[in-house]
């Protein structure tokens, strides 16, 4: 589930706008003064909110013209400054350049992913290799990076508090990695390769986006979803009459190799039918991006080449808490043993009940397959637990799982508080805003939820921010949660399994992290820390999906208010290890192919032709080619990695994990859900932003090195070989 956080990628670090050709810029053509569209100053909305209701498709475009511009005409007066090299007169004022790019840029892409359209679709392409451009006439500014290396160099004199000493340190690190130093021949070899990339990543993503939508699985006959909640065959309906198909059902594919639907689906042929179809995304026809990666992997390997590093994830490691392929490959390699063994031990329970349902049947037996996994380990979990995913939906009503499940835990640790915004205007109408107060009262952030599944919205999960906050600016924060929950028909509750209320609040520790931001500069404002840190407040926030205090508060029947029986939680809590051979096996199979592809040096990266040859050989390389589980995403669609600023980084979600279980276990030694542990992490981690290394964030919290152990434990899991127990990240620079 990640986060987006579009400031960093407008500032162009060198991964997600990678820098095009100067051909490619055309923003010096406008005066930015003639510009005053409605980005041209900040919105008067509460809390900036851009006002969503007022801006048409046709207003981007003029708006990202004016603010290139804009930051061009800005950085280059900073450039030129007769003034000594200052603090003030060079970083702070790189800092606050380029508002009305800012702006416009939070607003189209998370409108991008969140509502997208042709219009949008057709821009996005367009103005990818410009950004990118103008990144590059930022980053590769001779006489900006002279001024910033001058005071990174006699930094130690310059008296600097400790958050602007680190803006000035992430400055100077962020200009280096983008090739500030290289030589101008290699510069211009360097803008060749992003301007190709920065169209590439993009193309690919998009192409994801209407792979998934056309290779939704249209249903005849309702006999055929046997098996299928009423709710989820309601929504199925629903989102086939949204395409014209009165009369079918519709079963839309979400980002993940496997579908929710496999669980449910007794009709065997139909789950075939939909796992083939998840698969098969994007990897044939006028979608197929076989030869979109092969270009992305080489370029990505000789842009590292010419940057100093022997492939793109040491490129990327060098600048994340993790530090280094070794160390990745370190944890990767100790639990992914045990992922695949514990795999493989469900397995033979899996093929039991299989044999013995054909026994009883009087009907062939047949093995295991990856469609099957979900339906049986169903089964299985009934038998080991008697518990069905469909006696617990109806105690996970939407609503109620948000403002007294959700909110409620916000409100015990935090003391913060919420009230719905209607008089507020949405992109969307299904979208809700609430305002955010903090214990005193005060005015905290707004927070723009929007959860329902829609064709022209991304699949997945994920936090984004339109407003970040920063005391220099004088800006709050408005920040977003997305997911991709079916829609039920007009009048019916939504009723949410247990995996999507544990996203609610994984998505919500996102949401936390940025409204709690207390920071002065904006490049360091909220969630702007490395990948492999990031999702460490989000998975953190998913403990209190189970905490029996906020679960008293929120499990509660839709129909009849009454409390989720003892019996049946405790059964959701015992299975909750379960199966988690194939859950974490198969994000570590994705993680593991991830490395494997950004490890790969210049000139060793695969034609296009063995794309798939490759993925084969690395998933077998790596001793996880279990056929049965999977990656959870295969090449052709791994959105995170390609398109989604995850590269060589997927690994974070594990590394995160680590941090996360012991938070958890600090929290519960500590008292649980309490003022006094919130206010302490809030104070030690979620308000501090990127100011701090995090690494350091995290041992200041935590008074220790990270330790595997807690997580090994959460998951059920067996280490093969024993690990030394404490996990260590070299400081990110």
């Amino acid at each position: 589930m990640p986060f987006q956080k579009t400031r960093l990628a407008l500032m162009a670090c060198g991964l997600l706008l990678a820098a095009a050709g100067p051909q490619a810029f055309a923003a010096d053509a406008m005066n930015p003064a003639s510009y005053s569209g409605p980005f041209a100053a900040l919105s008067p909305l509460p809390y900036h909110l851009p006002a969503f209701d007022k801006i048409t498709d046709a207003d981007f475009a003029p708006a990202f013209e004016a603010g290139m511009a804009q930051q061009r005409i800005e950085v280059d007066a900073i450039a030129a400054n007769k003034e000594a090299p200052s603090f003030e007169n060079t970083i702070v004022a790189l800092d606050i350049s380029g508002q009305v790019l800012t702006r416009v840029g939070s607003t189209f892409f998370n409108l991008a992913s969140a509502n997208t359209d042709p219009a949008i679709e057709k821009l996005q392409a367009e103005m990818a290799p410009k950004l990118a451009a103008h990144g590059d006439a930022i980053n590769l500014n001779a006489a900006l990076y002279a001024r910033i290396k001058s005071l990174y160099e006699k930094r130690a004199s310059l008296n600097l508090d400790a958050e602007s000493a680190r803006l000035l340190d992430r400055y100077h690190t962020q200009f280096v990695r983008a090739g500030a130093e290289l030589a101008e021949a290699d510069k211009t070899r360097l803008k060749s390769m992003n301007e190709q990339l920065s169209t590439l990543t993009n193309q690919f993503r998009q192409n994801v986006l209407e792979a998934t939508k056309a290779g939704a699985v249209v249903v005849d006959s309702a006999a055929e979803l046997k098996g299928l909640d009423a709710p989820l065959i309601a929504a199925a309906a629903e989102a086939a009459k949204g395409r014209g198909l009165a009369g079918k059902w519709l079963l839309p594919l979400q980002n993940t190799t496997t579908q929710p639907a496999l669980g449910q689906l007794q009709n065997r042929a139909l789950r075939e039918r939909l796992y083939r179809a998840s698969i098969s995304r994007a990897s044939s026809g006028k979608n197929a991006n076989q030869e979109v990666v092969a270009k992305i992997v080489s370029l990505r390997a000789e842009r590292a080449a010419l940057l100093g590093y022997p492939n793109h994830a040491a490129y990327v490691l060098a600048d994340e808490t993790a530090h280094d392929t070794t160390a990745v490959n370190k944890i990767l390699g100790n639990l992914a043993p045990a992922a695949m063994a514990s795999a493989k031990k469900d397995a033979i329970e899996i093929q039991k009940v299989i044999d013995a349902e054909a026994k009883a049947n009087h009907t062939a037996s047949f093995k295991v397959q990856p469609w099957d996994w979900d339906y049986y380990s169903e089964a299985v979990r009934k038998a080991k637990y008697a518990y069905d995913e469909s006696e617990v939906r109806p105690y996970f009503e939407l609503n109620n799982v948000l403002q007294n499940g959700v909110f409620y835990a916000a409100t015990q640790l935090y003391g913060i508080t919420f009230k719905e915004r209607k008089d507020l205007p949405v992109y969307q109408k299904d979208v809700r805003v609430f305002e955010v107060f903090n214990a005193d009262g005060s005015p905290l952030a707004l927070f723009l939820a929007d959860y329902y599944a829609r064709d022209n919205k991304q699949g997945g999960a994920w936090m984004n921010s339109y407003v970040d906050q920063s005391s220099l600016m004088g800006t709050l924060p408005v920040v977003a949660n997305h997911l991709n929950i079916p829609k039920p028909p007009e009048g019916e509750p939504t009723l949410l399994s247990f995996d999507f209320t544990q996203t609610l609040f994984h998505e919500f520790g996102h949401a936390l992290h940025g409204m709690f931001s207390n920071i002065k500069y904006p490049l360091l404002s909220g969630t702007s820390v490395p990948r492999d840190f990031v999702e460490y407040p989000s998975q953190f926030n998913e403990m209190w999906a189970s905490d029996p205090k906020v679960v008293a508060n929120f499990a509660k029947h839709y129909k009849t208010g009454e409390p989720i029986p003892q019996a049946l939680l405790e059964k959701v809590r015992a299975a909750s290890k379960f199966n988690q051979g194939f859950d974490t096996g198969e994000t570590l199979v994705a993680m593991l192919l991830d490395q494997s592809w950004h490890q790969l040096p210049a000139g060793h990266t695969p034609a296009a032709a063995d794309v798939m040859k490759f993925e084969a050989a690395a998933l077998k390389k790596d001793g996880v080619d279990y056929y049965a589980v999977p990656p959870r995403y295969h090449t052709p669609y791994f959105n995170h990695i390609f398109a989604g600023g995850y590269s060589a980084g997927y690994y974070a979600y594990l590394w995160t994990a680590v941090l996360a279980a012991d938070t958890e276990q600090w929290m519960k030694s500590h008292g649980g859900l309490q003022r006094a542990n919130g206010d302490y992490f809030r104070a030690k981690v979620l308000s501090r932003g990127g100011s701090v290394d995090a690494g350091t964030l995290f041992r200041e919290f935590y008074g220790a090195e990270p330790d595997v152990a807690p997580l090994v434990e959460k998951r059920g899991l067996t280490l093969v070989s024993k690990p030394s127990g404490k996990m260590k990240g070299k400081k990110a620079g």
